[in-house]
């Protein structure tokens, strides 16, 4: 893999995920303690890939500023920023001056994967394709557009959702692009890999092959994915690289204070500096640092944000809590509620259930 290099397209808006993505690009959230993005490249470096292009744009900064060089990664990284909405396909060639290789690792960076990306490459090479897509096979295919494929492996074809599919392969967001195919995309207008380029090719009688695997995989594009992925990190359900710290029910990072009597588990992350009071019960959530959980309240796969409070006796499950939000006393949200940063409900402002 010396002589591969990834692309990482993470210029997304996240809108799916707010409020959280108002202060953060969606893959600098902490997903398992660490960005989001962390996961995705402790992966492609252990792969043996050396050299990371990330196609930026939503807070493009931020990105740079943690990562930097990628030395502390192991990989050389670099950055080249959209200013205007590209696509997948528009996003790719952009970056295209910026590559040195013939064989690209092209990665969209809202997806949580665990397929072995060695063996993606070898299928790429071993049917000299022009592109080769990791599909993954679903159990309900019909929430996506589905990629049948031949007996070869080639694709024949890039469906649409529909209520009875042929297949339950799925685009999966990874590929590996041919040099030459890159610079065949248009360049400096928007460019859909999946309605554009990958028909074109077919079309023209390239060969598209197709990598069939059940590895683990999960689009994190809404706040219930998120929790699910982070958690799956957490137990070491979802393979990653940049834990910090052992799989296991709960992690927990420096300087939380939990009460001996609380409950944390179901993959939760507990944050630097948050406090969960006696009595609470934490189950699969997302506590980020110094939020905090109240007597006897209880978090159930939600994300609590930075500074953010649940009060006691206070019940939020499947919710989003925004940065310094506070939810008083013996509220209760549930069913994807998003509370904004900073916004205070009272004390039993908020309830699904009678006041008892």
């Amino acid at each position: 893999m010396h002589d591969v290099e990834a692309v990482v397209l993470v210029g997304g808006k996240g809108t799916r995920l707010r409020p959280l993505t108002l202060s953060a690009a969606k893959p600098m959230l902490p997903a398992a303690g660490v960005p989001f993005l962390a996961h995705l490249i402790s992966r492609i470096r252990q792969a043996g890939v050396r050299r990371v292009v990330l196609g930026t744009s939503y807070m493009a900064e931020t990105f740079s500023e943690h990562f930097g060089s990628g030395a502390e990664l192991g990989c050389e990284m670099e950055y080249v920023v959209e200013d205007q909405p590209l696509g997948t396909g528009g996003g790719i060639r952009n970056v295209a001056k910026h590559l040195t290789a013939e064989t690209v690792l092209v990665f969209n960076g809202d997806v949580l994967c665990g397929t072995d990306l060695t063996a993606v490459v070898d299928t790429h090479r071993r049917t000299e394709a022009d592109v080769t897509l990791h599909l993954v096979r679903v159990l309900n295919p019909r929430a996506f557009g589905c990629v049948p494929t031949d007996a070869d492996g080639r694709v024949l074809d890039f469906l649409e959702k529909t209520e009875d599919p042929p297949t339950d392969q799925i685009n999966a967001g990874c590929y590996v692009f041919r040099r030459s195919v890159i610079d065949s995309i248009p360049e400096g207008r928007p460019v859909s890999v999946e309605r554009e380029t990958f028909p074109g090719l077919l079309a023209a009688g390239a060969r598209l092959s197709g990598h069939v695997d059940n590895a683990y995989w999960r689009d994190m594009g809404t706040p219930a994915d998120l929790v699910h992925g982070s958690a799956d990190l957490v137990r070491g359900i979802a393979p990653s690289a940049a834990l910090p710290g052992p799989a296991g029910e709960a992690l927990v990072l420096e300087g939380a204070e939990i009460d001996p009597t609380a409950f944390v588990l179901g993959g939760t992350t507990v944050g630097r500096g948050v406090r969960i009071g006696p009595g609470a019960r934490v189950e699969g959530a997302m506590l980020f640092d110094g939020a905090v959980v109240g007597e006897k309240a209880v978090v159930r796969h939600s994300v609590i944000g930075a500074g953010a409070r649940v009060d006691d006796g206070a019940w939020v499950i499947d919710s989003v809590i925004g940065d310094r939000a506070a939810v008083g006393a013996h509220c209760e949200l549930r069913g994807g509620m998003r509370v904004w940063p900073d916004v205070q409900l009272p004390p039993h402002g908020v309830r699904f259930s009678p006041d008892v």
